[in-house]
């Protein structure tokens, strides 16, 4: 099996074409948008989540109180946060 790392070195050092390099980045875009769409479809309005501020590095949590098609609000109770889908773990 071929690992990450391997990848990493071929996408960086390789002799790969930019056909071959657009395939790729296309392949991570769909798979972004299939785990996003997952874990939107694993959570409901009231879900408790967190997530990581990318600012601060604090782990905030809350409640889910709204899903928007490529973001989803989190209710801290101070306030509210449009937060990516991909960011959000449940609790």
């Amino acid at each position: 099996m071929v690992t990450i790392q391997q990848i990493n070195e071929t996408i960086m050092f390789g002799d790969l074409t930019n056909v071959q390099l657009d395939s790729i980045v296309s392949a991570i875009k769909f798979k972004r948008t299939q785990l996003v769409n997952s874990n939107k479809r694993s959570m409901t309005i009231g879900t408790d989540v967190k997530f990581t501020n990318n600012r601060t590095g604090q782990t905030v949590t809350g409640k889910v109180t709204s899903i928007k098609t490529k973001n989803v609000i989190v209710s801290t109770g101070v306030s509210n946060w449009k937060v990516p889908a991909n960011m959000l773990e449940i609790v």
